[in-house]
Parts: C-alpha cells; sequence; structure tokens
C-alpha cells in the first residue's frame, strides 16, 4: 500500500526493536513513508530490558522502504531544552510528527519524589513534545499535517511509584485539546494515543515483575495477551493517513479492553 507515498514522517524514541517506536517506523515504512528518527540508547542501557545496537535497530527497518523513500536517523537527548529545535532543523521538510520518546525510571512515590525527579520527566515527556510540536509548526511547509503525541493511563487509574512520569503524560493529555485546536487552521491535526501497558521488554520475565504480578496482568486483559508494540501502531498510522482525516484532538485508548478494577 502507498497510503503515505511522497511523505516523510519524524518518529522520535526509535532505539529498541522491540519499542513502539520500532513499530510505528516499520508501518510507516512499509505505507510508503520516508523516515527521520531518533533515538538514545543510553537511556536504553540503563534499564533492565536493555538497549539494541542503532546499527541493527536501522538495518532492520530499511528493507521495508519504498523504491525512492529515505531513511536517516540522529542520536537526540531530549533532557536538553534545544534538542527540539535541533532535531526539527536536522529532520528538514516533514508532514507528520510521531512524539514517541519517554522517560523511563527515576520516578517514585509522592513520599519519594524530589524536584530533580519531577524536572526529570517533565523536560523528557512533556516539555520536549510541545516544543517538538511547536518547531514541526513553524516548519510546515503544506499539506496533510499530523501529529501524535503519547499518552499513558494516568487518566484510567492509579500508577503506583510513577508521579513524576504520570504527571507530565497528564500535562499532554490535557493539552491535546488546546493545542489542536491552535493547529487545525494550519492544516495540521494533533491527536494522543494511549497505548495501555504494552509489552516493549517491562512484561517480559526477569526484567520489572515477578512472574506472579506478570500473570495478575495478563489476566486483566480480556484477550489473554499483553499489549504488542504493533497494537499502537496500527491506530497510529491510521491516525496520520488520509483515512485519519476527520479525527483531531482526540485522545484515544488502544488497550484491548484492558481492566483496572
Amino acid at each position: 500500500m502507498n497510503t503515505l507515498h511522497g511523505r516523510t514522517a519524524l518518529v522520535t524514541g526509535v532505539s529498541r526493536r522491540q519499542g513502539i517506536g520500532f513499530a510505528v517506523a516499520r508501518r510507516l515504512a512499509r505505507a510508503g513513508a520516508s523516515l527521520r528518527l531518533t533515538h538514545y540508547s543510553a537511556h536504553d542501557a540503563q534499564q533492565p530490558w536493555g538497549a539494541d545496537h542503532i546499527d541493527a535497530v536501522i538495518a532492520e527497518l530499511r528493507p521495508d522502504l519504498h523504491p525512492g523513500a529515505s531513511l536517516e536517523h540522529t542520536e537526540a537527548n531530549f533532557g536538553d531544552p534545544k534538542e527540539p529545535a535541533r532535531v526539527m532543523d536536522w529532520a528538514g521538510p516533514v508532514e507528520i510528527l510521531v512524539a514517541n520518546h519517554a522517560r523511563s525510571g527515576g520516578d517514585g512515590t509522592l513520599a519519594q519524589i524530589t524536584p530533580q525527579m519531577l524536572e526529570a520527566h517533565w523536560r523528557v515527556d512533556a516539555q520536549s513534545v510541545i516544543l517538538l510540536t511547536q518547531h514541526f509548526a513553524h516548519r510546515f511547509a503544506g499539506g496533510p499535517g499530523r501529529v501524535v503525541w503519547m499518552s499513558s493511563g494516568q487518566a484510567e487509574g492509579p500508577m503506583p511509584g510513577e508521579v513524576a512520569y504520570a504527571g507530565a503524560k497528564a500535562m499532554l493529555a490535557g493539552l491535546v485539546r488546546t493545542v489542536a485546536d491552535e493547529l487545525v487552521d494550519q492544516g495540521i491535526l494533533l491527536n494522543a494515543v494511549n497505548p495501555g501497558p504494552v509489552n516493549t521488554g517491562y512484561l517480559d520475565e526477569a526484567t520489572t515483575y515477578r512472574p506472579e504480578q506478570l500473570d495478575a496482568i495478563r489476566a486483566a486483559f480480556p484477550l489473554g495477551r499483553f499489549g504488542e508494540p504493533d497494537d499502537p501502531a496500527r491506530l497510529i498510522e491510521f491516525l496520520v493517513s488520509d483515512a485519519g482525516a476527520w479525527v483531531v484532538g482526540q485522545t484515544i485508548a488502544s488497550e484491548g479492553g484492558f481492566r483496572r478494577w
């Protein structure tokens, strides 16, 4: 299919083959888009699931490109407030922005949280996304523009031990309608996706949870499995294509009926 032929997509957070960013990049490439990808493997290397070698990640995506489509990538640490402008300058003209990157770890409960933890998550999970969107809009040259933010389950139930992350993601979810209203007159459609619990490595055994905890999480899915990266990727592909042209300012959950009660 060539639903995105001739368009260029900037997808952030494409560091690992088990990540949502990789699944999104693969789907957009298969739909005909050229890709501009960011990654920050140093962050992944600090996590229990570890990092992939970025050359292997990129090599696995290239066969999905259509003839004439291109792929470029750059490392980006979005903890630096100057990175959104640099990345958009580097990417050049793009019609699609999928702000998938996020910070993992360095979080805590209300009793544990520090100003430094809050600031670190705010910078990566919220501030950089807002600034990327601002710079995208400044450089947008016309055509069907699409922006997708990644929300989380903070509005659906508690997220124990993740005060900083949930707070930053709540900021994005709370801004979707306001920013979407500002962008729509430029022909840019903004929506957010809540992917729910997706196994990007943290739901593998011997990473974050004990086996009995994993069993309890799996049992909360009526379909009997965790979310997989391609589940939200399918929704994102729809939103950035012409098929999603009448969806604006929404936060859409892709959770497979996940039961929090």
